[in-house]
């Protein structure tokens, strides 16, 4: 029997019921307030933007782009894209879809940890919190260099939601502050001058007004405090201020009132804005550390900008392989090199070789040769029995690549591993990834030799529920089952080119089976090209009939309206580039099943995520399958128009005719709540129909999309409150839930990680009379896991007599403990300028000597502003120190430089110079002549801002020791300014 104390905290976090509006920002969405979602936009759009910026201008290109918070995903990637040709300047897809896994792991915080003090910054938890905060940031920095962004993106969006909630639930604002509390993303600074435990804060709220309830002394001593909050007590420390709101029993204890700037509502509701605008700030600020760790590409690739199409190939390699690898290899190279240096070269490469009993590792790089090499080197061989592990190298594929890729699987045999059948189904629902499998020979299997080496094969006909299997799986995804001779692979490889193409986007897909007579009808608007019709089956009819009344047989080869490639059971029909615009139709018989796809080039595509109301009226996101019969919501977002208008959000039947329509309401330009009164009990896509501007014609006209990925409810649900890291070789205790509203029912438990992790769990779980039960999962990663690491957990529950099944799918970072917090120093030995009127006669430079202490060692040093050349080199003093000696030069033209340094743990500290006038030298002895004005700052994220202490160092010789959190400035005579 499950407790009272369980109970009450599954009511307030759990899932069947609606949890409560916990004390924060608000997470998606507030009429007249600002949320999570939209401090975490503007934040990322507004660094974004700087970046490109600043690349724009190291390059000699002109960025027009105002930087403010009306910003937009689709004018940030249009300016980004115009000043750096290394970018895409067809969609934003990628790039509000990063931005949008942010922003909901940010929110989702509200939920998983509703009554955390620390991951709210509630009841004076300062230190908690700002662990939270330094130890995501470490977490993100090392994701990011293990190029694991999925990992880097969700730890981002969680610990800003802290950092966000410290500016409306502490008096921070109230201060008079009028920059953010750096000392959150600094550890080593102290959290100085905080309210004690016993020091009263706040008085009784006059009525419902409390302006002024913050007591004078703390306003005057310049204290820092936070709200007390809760929904259980009304107890609370003597004296203290609370959160306030419906929610907080303790905002009704003397002193009563809250502080908190939720929303303009609140009790500090006229701060609403300075807040928000404060925690904008904020999260500028750690993404501007963020981007001096990991560097300019590597922080665009983390939002999602350079994301274009990804190739990614998981590949058989047993014996009878040799001409499928072969195909395989042609094609990717043919891609590779026909769009190296284009803006349609692929942003990523994946290799998954499997065989039996092994599969994997996974190749995931940037790197256009590696992967050439990699796929190169495959070779086949070794075999042994019939079925080989095809679903443990897609789950590896799957865990490994960016959401909404596209996969192809070369293979002709079955798959080995059916026990992942429905893992593998659950990470394609939660990545939203298409898979194409293409089978040569499927009926045709080998024997137990080696095929390559005997070419004996033993006649035997895949089982339909093998092939089942495939096309299952397939279909799920919205992607194809193609069925081919080996002679006759290279030419369906069509397909893999038509899908490794930046700005995908799928305008239908249908499934049927059993197979009717049918009529299907489509809309082209003008943002399409290259407009591609796929039918896969082994006996479809069809004729295909345009906007004008022209029609064209399946049976037709080259005809008016476009060419028909036919391959084994695939029909690739190319459209011809006129006069797309309108509603096409095919009339199309089978007597047997089949699927229909078309698909093009288009900046205009959507984004959905299921989310739940919680009490109060806001939304949290939903990361399982929704549940059967009941209402759910959509959060919709249109990318790359910000002028479209959406008339209708359907959930299709994915393999018949049912609709089940959405009830739009917008919010913005391109976002939209759609509620949905029922989930349905077949499964469904996604269907989103609207007006899109014609600008040639000056008029709208109508469009259409549709997700490829099937989707599917539940009667039962499955949640968990994770970490976002583990320790390598620490087991680490995961307590998750099932909920259902049936009582007494028996659910088969499974759990699996993408690297074979060691887990433990129970194998089966009965419902009480409650509905629901708890269950542990113990996850192990091994002790030489490299910090950065990200591994894929994935729970399923199943119901013993239905086969009623969901799932939660949780993404770690598994991170080696961080002790080292100290940036770099930064010695200036030497500035030398001697710069005449006119600048370009003339070059000027800087000799710096940079160490890292006791810490972990400096791993790298580059230039954040300056065009000059850097030139690095390495010697140990003579305690024992290792020196970075950094050796600038640049004309005296360019008058400023910065020099980054990094540690190997992602500490940052920044060096700045700036010469204003001609003639300055400072020479390594002590003798100064200055003539000029030079300034020299450092710190420890780039900014110059007031530190702790303001003491610098002048060394026993006469040069300037200017440490990472300290600044000196030379101004005709040496004057000291504080900074930090």
């Amino acid at each position: 029997m499950v407790s009272l104390v369980v109970v009450a905290v599954f009511l307030l976090c759990g899932t069947l019921f609606q949890p409560p509006q916990v004390a924060a920002f608000k997470p998606l969405f507030q009429d007249g307030s600002l949320t999570h979602r939209e401090i975490t936009q503007m934040a990322i759009l507004r660094k974004t933007a700087e970046v490109c910026r600043d690349i724009a201008t190291a390059q000699g290109h002109d960025f027009t782009l105002p930087i403010n918070n009306r910003l937009t995903p689709s004018a940030v990637q249009e300016a980004c894209s115009a000043s750096a040709t290394s970018l895409s300047a067809v969609s934003s897809h990628g790039f509000y879809s990063a931005i949008t896994q942010m922003f909901l792991s940010n929110a989702v915080v509200d939920q998983l940890f509703a009554l955390s003090e620390a991951h709210h910054i509630d009841n004076e938890a300062f230190s908690e919190g700002r662990d939270l905060i330094i130890q995501g940031v470490a977490a993100v920095k090392a994701s990011v260099q293990q190029e694991s962004y999925i990992s880097a993106r969700n730890t981002l969006g969680a610990l800003c939601h802290t950092l966000q909630d410290f500016y409306s639930h502490s008096n921070w604002v109230e201060l008079g502050s009028t920059a953010p509390f750096s000392t959150l993303i600094k550890p080593e600074r102290p959290l100085n001058n905080l309210a004690g435990p016993n020091t009263p804060t706040c008085k009784s709220c006059t009525g419902s007004n409390c302006r002024d309830n913050i007591l004078p002394e703390i306003l005057l001593q310049k204290k820092l405090t936070s709200g007390y909050f809760s929904v259980f007590s009304s107890t609370k420390p003597a004296g203290k201020c609370s959160h306030g709101g419906s929610l907080d029993r303790t905002s009704s204890r003397e002193p009563t009132g809250g502080i908190n700037k939720d929303d303009i509502r609140s009790d500090h509701g006229f701060l609403h804005h300075r807040a928000a605008e404060m925690a904008i700030n904020a999260t500028v600020e750690v993404l501007q550390d963020i981007r001096l760790a990991t560097g300019d590409q590597a922080f665009l690739r983390l939002v999602g900008l350079s994301q274009t199409s990804v190739l990614a190939f998981v590949i058989d390699t047993t014996g009878s392989m040799h001409d499928d690898i072969e195909a395989a290899k042609n094609v990717s190279f043919s891609i590779i090199d026909s769009r190296r240096g284009t803006p349609e070269e692929p942003s990523e490469y994946i290799l998954v070789p499997f065989n039996d009993p092994d599969f994997g590792p996974l190749t995931r790089t940037e790197n256009a040769d590696i992967f050439k090499e990699r796929i190169n080197s495959l070779s086949a061989t070794g075999g042994g029995d019939l079925p080989e592990m095809c679903l443990s190298g897609l789950l590896l594929a799957l865990a490994g690549a960016s959401p909404s890729s596209d996969i192809f699987v070369f293979t002709d045999a079955a798959a080995k591993d059916l026990e992942l059948r429905s893992t593998v189904q659950a990470m394609i629902e939660r990545t939203r990834s298409t898979v194409t499998f293409l089978l040569t020979n499927p009926f045709l299997f080998r024997s137990r030799r080696d095929v390559s080496q005997s070419k004996s094969f033993t006649s035997k006909s895949m089982s339909l529920s093998d092939k089942q299997l495939y096309r299952d799986l397939a279909h799920v995804s919205g992607g194809q089952i193609i069925e081919v001779t080996k002679a006759t692979l290279s030419q369906a490889t069509a397909v893999i080119t038509d899908a490794s193409t930046s700005a995908l986007v799928t305008v239908l897909q249908v499934v049927r089976s059993p197979v009717i007579a049918e009529n299907i009808s489509f809309v082209l608007d003008p943002s399409l090209s290259n407009v591609t019709v796929y039918i896969t089956g082994e006996s479809p009819v069809f004729t295909i009939y345009s906007p004008t009344g022209v029609s064209q047989s399946g049976s037709v080869e080259d005809g008016p309206l476009g060419s028909i490639l036919t391959v084994g059971n695939l029909k690739r029909v190319k459209l011809n580039s006129d006069n797309q615009t309108g509603e096409w139709k095919i009339s199309i018989d089978s007597t047997r099943s089949y699927s229909l796809k078309v698909i093009g080039q288009s900046s205009v595509n959507f984004l959905f995520n299921f989310v739940e109301q919680l009490e109060g009226g806001d939304f949290t996101p939903k990361n399982n399958r929704p549940f059967i019969g009941r209402n759910t919501a959509l959060f919709v977002s249109v990318t790359g128009g910000d002028s479209v208008r959406v008339t209708d959000v359907l959930l299709v039947e994915a393999s018949g005719l049912d609709v089940v329509n959405g009830t739009i309401k917008s919010l913005g330009a391109t976002d939209f709540l759609v509620n949905i009164d029922r989930i349905p009990e077949w499964a469904f896509v996604v269907q989103l129909k609207g007006l899109l501007h014609d600008s040639t014609r000056s008029l709208h006209v109508r469009f259409q999309r549709q997700s490829p990925t099937q989707q599917q409810g539940s009667r039962v649900t499955i949640t968990a409150q994770p970490n976002n890291t583990i320790e390598p070789g620490i087991p680490f205790n995961l307590n998750f839930t099932l909920a259902t509203n049936a009582t007494g029912s028996s659910y088969t438990i499974r759990a699996r990680t993408d690297r074979s992790f060691n887990v433990s769990f129970p194998s089966s779980l009965d419902t009480g009379t409650d509905g629901s039960a708890q269950g542990i999962v113990t996850l192990t990663a091994p002790s030489d896991t490299e910090s950065g690491t990200d591994v894929t957990l994935t729970i399923e529950a199943e119901d013993s007599e239905s086969g009623d099944s969901n799932y939660v799918a949780l993404q770690f970072t598994v991170m080696t403990k961080v002790t080292d917090f100290a940036s770099p120093v930064c010695q200036i030995v030497s500035i030398k300028a001697n710069c005449p009127v006119e600048c370009s006669r003339a070059s000027w430079e800087l000799s710096a000597n940079l160490t890292d202490g006791n810490g972990t060692g400096i791993a790298g040093v580059s230039l954040s502003r300056g065009n000059g050349s850097l030139s690095l080199s390495y010697v140990m003093s003579a305690d024992g120190t290792n020196v970075t000696v950094a050796s600038y030069n640049t004309s005296c033209c360019s008058q400023e430089v910065e020099l980054v340094a990094v540690d190997r743990v992602g500490n940052v500290g920044t060096c700045f110079v700036s010469i204003k006038s001609p003639s300055t030298a400072i020479s390594p002895n002590g003798s100064t002549t200055v003539s000029s004005n030079v300034s020299t700052t450092a710190s420890s994220n780039g900014s110059s801002t007031v530190g702790p202490n303001g003491s610098t160092a002048v060394t026993p010789n006469g040069s300037y020791s200017v440490s990472f959190s300290m600044c000196v400035a030379l101004v005709g005579l040496l004057v000291f300014f504080l900074c930090g």
